[in-house]
């Protein structure tokens, strides 16, 4: 659901379940020449909260030690433009709704 949302966006999906000592990364993406490290979280419902919600401090430096990571092994420049974002998506009886949040944290 995740890719087929941020596809028709006009995303390029690079990477996907990228994983490292530190964490995983769901999705980096690539648009013009800056990187997005996407953390995809999904509910059924807000019984314990809204999905972005789960994306805790300790997660975002997860993620963020990852992205270093990926792209010292890619040779890329550490001054490279990147992004960190989060796809919520929520699913209420049969309908899905999705809120992309560029540069979450």
């Amino acid at each position: 659901m995740a890719r087929i949302f941020l596809k028709k966006k006009g995303y390029n999906i690079i990477a996907h379940n990228f994983r490292s000592r530190f964490g995983e990364i769901d999705l980096i993406l690539r648009k013009k020449q800056a990187f997005r490290f996407v953390e995809v979280k999904y509910r059924r419902s807000d019984e314990y909260g809204l999905p972005q919600e789960s994306v805790q401090k300790r997660k975002q430096a997860k993620i963020r030690k990852t992205a270093v990571i990926w792209l010292r092994l890619r040779r890329l420049p550490m001054d490279s433009e990147v992004h960190f974002d989060v796809l919520a998506i929520s699913q209420e009886s049969k309908k899905i709704s999705y809120d992309y949040i560029e540069d979450a944290f």
